[in-house]
């Protein structure tokens, strides 16, 4: 059986429209993944003209594919960077990779478009670039960095997560990668721009880890080195996500936030105190730092 049907359109840049590629079908896609075959494309096909349904809804009535297998196919159909349930290379904090559909997923996105729509010198064709901090450990800051900097990524943004959080380091851990090298190691002169590295599974997603923690992280933050560094790498990424330490603990953040000069305040529900919150709020605009809003997590 062979069905024709008109082709479909889709806008590219510039704003013109263009048939859609037919490799990026959701048939085509569950093929080259080798989930169905061609036998089961036309299974597929004679079941959804005849009871109207989707595509992957028709192949998974016909038990040809998994519900999983359909989220993997479709997140790949959109360009989607995403996990495979299991991969235990990574931690499953990173929901926005794991579970695209899951509810806190959907409230980082929500998040990241509220930082985009209100960043405050697009047209001067800066970076996105900020810092994440909050008032005391467990509030949420690894968290919120790591799975703000995937979403981004998947907007297809370069994007560099930096781990300035060098007394508790944690990005390593979630993204499973080693901490031999890092921002300690670059500033402290024994590492150089290569430190960086690429994360292919979470598309244009780069990790800066924090390199150890060494015993003067304030002096290491506080060298010339650190705002040169942060230059450079404005001109190589659309995207700059920086974790901090907590700042009830020590002053590091500060001085993280102020070389940024954006900063996203998190706030733990029933654990992160007001006056803390306020006391924060009320240091980093005297810093001169342009405070863009806040999460309450755990809400």
């Amino acid at each position: 059986m062979r069905v024709c049907a008109s082709p479909r359109l889709t806008a590219i840049e510039g704003g013109a429209l263009q048939p859609v590629r037919s490799d990026r079908r959701l048939g085509h896609v569950l093929a080259a993944r080798g989930q169905i075959d061609a036998d089961g494309i036309t299974r597929v096909l004679e079941h959804q003209q005849t009871h109207h349904v989707r595509f992957g809804e028709a192949a998974i009535q016909l038990g040809l594919i998994t519900l999983d297998d359909l989220v993997d196919a479709i997140t790949a159909q959109y360009g989607l960077p995403h996990l495979q349930p299991g991969d235990h290379r990574f931690s499953l904090e990173l929901v926005t990779a794991f579970d695209p559909c899951h509810p806190c997923a959907e409230q980082i996105r929500a998040v990241r478009s509220q930082l985009i729509q209100h960043w405050p010198e697009p047209e001067r064709g800066q970076p996105l670039m900020l810092a994440i901090v909050s008032p005391a450990h467990g509030d949420g800051r690894s968290y919120l960095a790591a799975n703000l900097a995937v979403s981004l990524a998947q907007l297809g943004r370069r994007t560099l997560l930096i781990d300035a959080d060098l007394r508790w380091p944690r990005q390593h851990h979630i993204f499973g990668v080693l901490d031999r090298q890092g921002l300690a190691t670059v500033l402290g002169g024994r590492a150089d721009r290569s430190a960086v590295m690429a994360l292919p599974p979470f598309g244009p997603l780069h990790l800066l880890c924090a390199g150890g923690c060494p015993p003067n992280p304030l002096d290491l933050l506080a060298r010339d080195t650190w705002p040169a560094l942060l230059r450079v790498l404005k001109r190589e990424f659309d995207a700059i996500v920086v974790d901090t330490p907590p700042l009830a603990n020590c002053s590091d953040g500060l001085g993280v936030a102020q070389q940024t000069g954006h900063a996203l305040i998190v706030a733990r529900q029933n654990a992160t105190r007001l006056q803390g919150t306020l006391d924060l709020v009320n240091q980093l605009r005297a810093d001169g730092v342009c405070v863009m809003g806040s999460v309450l997590n755990a809400a």
